[in-house]
Order: C-alpha cells, then structure tokens, then sequence
C-alpha cells in the first residue's frame, strides 16, 4: 500500500480503500455448529469425510443381485432360470449371502448381498414365478456402486475459507459430518439518521424510509440474520448515545447519512467523540464519495464502523462494494469481495473525474458475450432503475469508454 491509502484527508481511490478493509478488518472467532444449521457460514477449518462413500458396497438400479460366475451360459440357448433367494430393499441388510446359482430381488441402494458382485437391471430380467430369467451373462460390477468409490473416509471434502451453501451442507452431511467450525456471523447494527427520514406516511419536507428496507433486506438475501436498525434524528446528544450503544453491541455499525459535509452531518464528529479511530473519509467514487470507515480500537471487540451517505442509490454501492468486502474479511472468506467479473459496454460512456458505478442492464448474446446497456436515472437519490438494473459496473475515474470495451462489473441483486 501507497503511504496516502488510508489516509486522514485523502480522497482515495476505490482500491484503496478496499485495501484498507483488507489491512484493518480482523476475523470473527470460529464456532461449533451443526451442519444443518450453518448455510451461508464460512469455514474456519477444513472438512474431511467422516465415511466412505457409498458407506457400504449397493444397487445403482431396481433389479436383481447375482454372481458373475453362474451367467456363463445365460442365452446359450436357452435362458438361464435361478430360484430367487429372497429380497433386498433399501435401507434394510440382506438377511443371508446369496447362494451359488441364485438371485436375489434387489431395489436401487439395497446392500448387495455377500457373494453378489454384479446386478442385472429388471428390464432385462424376466420373472416365472420364483425364478429369474437371464438371457444375457453380466460382468462383475454391472450397475453396482462400490464401497468408497467416491470418496474414502478422510478424504477433503471443503476448504477453510469456503462459504456453505445448500449444495455443500448436502455434501458434508452424505459424508457423515454432523458439525463444523465456522467464523461467527457478524453481529451488524444499522442507524438511519436524517429529520427527513418518515417510517411510516411523511410530512410535507419528509421522504419515505428506503434506506432500512434496502439494509434489511440485503442482509437476508444473503443469509445473514437481519441487523437491528434504529432510526436517530440530527441530534448531536441522541446520535452519540445511539452510536454509543450500538459499538458496544455490534461487530459492525453502518449509518446511512450524516457522513457529508453539511452543518446537521455529525457522524464523523460524534465517532471521534466516542474514540473511534477514522480510518478514511471520502472515496473517489461516484455516487457514494461521503464515505467513511472508522475502528474503535480501545474495545476488545474493536467494532468496526462504516458510514454510508444517506441517498439510497448510493447507499445500494456502499453494500455491494464496501460492506460485502468488510464481510468477506470478519468471516475469513476465501471469495473475493466485490466479486467483479467482466463483460462489454453496448453504448459509449462519457468520463467524470471519479470513478464512476453505473446501474446497467445485462445481455448475454448468441456466442455467450455479456453486453451491458447504460440505463437512464443513475442519481444517488433515484432508485426506479433497479427494476430493469442486471448490474454494477465500474468506469475508471477520467477515463471515456467507447462501445466495447471491456468493464468491470456485479452482478444485482
């Protein structure tokens, strides 16, 4: 890192202060939990299979258990008829080996019998009575699944670092694991501040709370809990004791507004009040340059504030930028966050002095090239784009795209 990146005073670039999340956020400790229950967790240690998999030699088809060696002569010319000895359902162990020259009923996952090495499927079996007809000879190990072969017990299944999700959790518990070690999930408080911000129908000067629905729900559409959010007017006494409270309380503190330069913005001065160290104040990004990250290092917990402006549009960057990569880092995630990927403008963009995060719309043509179409009311205060918005893209600061070139990009919700 450069000697201004998390400077006091700098307007930083966007990667700069990435970089400082990266450098001052810590991970959460780890804990215990059943698997069930640990969706959307990450990892703290890695997860090794407690069986082998399948845990016991099976059936991959409803059909028959037989010996390889008794189909010799199966169609040569005739059929060849074995008694049945029995049945095999799922979930049930044979009751006996199968016996030489017979076959045993057997259903899909059914435990092949001691003696069985191979399975003939029933459309190619015919019944009379109690005997099975076989006008084919089998090799051994038709349509069976042997014992571990696809995992032995111990084998690594997941990594440190990864998040669980519902594919996995099924993996891990097929794989006989019960519990993991996952970072805790960050304990996230949420201040709406501003006079103008109305819960419920606003007065003349007031506007509708987005901000706490948009907060709210983020955080479930990624399964984390939904933080508690409080809603703090411009008072300089009611902000510090609400800010007070929540650091004491949380691992992360976000306000949304306040962080500008205006006489009623007192979040960064009531943080500084309450011995929090101000990392950076301001990013060179637009919408969203009023942005500040603060540590109050003095508390064991050290919680973590992040100030985002009080517009929705631009509170919607700070949480797919910012707060997503603050998140990345207090769970030890191996995923990088923002998790840019790339594809090509369809129309040309003018450059501004900051970087630029433009709401887009998304098109995936016929040879899978990914277009992304400029949609019209990027404001910070305007939101009724997001309807048809596919995406995030990044323009570099004082740089005019033309059509095709290659973007940076998130991917919205």
């Amino acid at each position: 890192m450069s000697a201004h990146d998390c400077a006091h005073g700098v307007l930083l670039p966007l990667d700069a202060a990435l970089a400082c999340y990266a450098r001052e956020v810590r991970s959460l400790p780890a804990q215990r939990l059943p698997v069930a229950d640990a969706l959307q967790h990450v990892l703290a240690a890695p997860v090794s299979a407690a069986v082998d998999l399948p845990m016991f030699t099976q059936s991959a088809v409803d059909g028959y258990a037989l010996r390889s060696a008794d189909l010799a002569t199966a169609g040569k010319p005739a059929p060849l008829r074995l008694p049945l000895a029995g049945e095999v359902r799922a979930g049930v162990a044979p009751d006996a080996p199968l016996p030489a020259g017979h076959a045993m009923r057997i259903f899909t996952g059914g435990r092949l019998p001691a003696g069985a090495d191979t399975v003939a499927r029933q459309e190619i079996v015919e019944r009379d009575g109690e005997y099975a007809l076989l006008r084919h000879a089998l090799a051994a190990g038709v349509d069976v699944r042997m014992r571990g072969e696809e995992l032995r017990a111990g084998s690594p299944l997941a990594q440190a670092g990864q998040r669980l999700h519902a594919g996995l959790i099924a993996a891990l518990a097929m794989a006989g694991v019960a519990e993991v070690e996952v970072a805790r999930m960050p304990r996230v408080r949420v201040l709406v501040t501003g006079d103008e911000v109305t819960q419920g129908t606003p007065g003349e000067a007031g506007v509708f709370d987005a901000n706490g629905p948009l907060l709210r729900s983020w955080f479930l559409e990624r399964g984390y809990p939904a933080p508690q959010i409080d809603y703090v007017i411009d008072d300089r006494a009611r902000l510090r004791d609400a800010v007070d409270d929540a650091l004491r309380n949380c691992d992360l503190l976000l306000t949304t507004g306040g962080v500008s330069v205006g006489d009623h913005d007192l979040v960064r001065p009531v943080a500084a009040e309450l011995g929090v160290r101000e990392v950076f104040w301001q990013v060179a990004q637009k919408p969203g340059k009023p942005l500040y990250f603060g540590v109050r290092d003095h508390d064991e917990a050290r919680p973590l504030m992040l100030g985002l402006p009080g517009n929705p549009g631009a509170v919607l960057i700070g949480l797919h930028v910012h707060v997503a990569a603050v998140l990345a880092h207090l769970q030890n995630a191996a995923e990088a966050a923002p998790a840019w990927r790339t594809g090509r403008l369809a129309a040309a963009v003018r450059a501004d002095a900051r970087e630029q995060l433009l709401r887009m719309s998304v098109r995936i043509d016929g040879d899978g090239r990914i277009w992304l179409e400029r949609l019209d009311r990027q404001d910070s205060h305007m939101l009724s784009n997001l309807a048809s918005a596919g995406a995030l893209v990044r323009i570099p600061a004082a740089a005019a795209l033309d059509a095709h070139a290659v973007v940076q990009w998130l991917a919205l919700p």
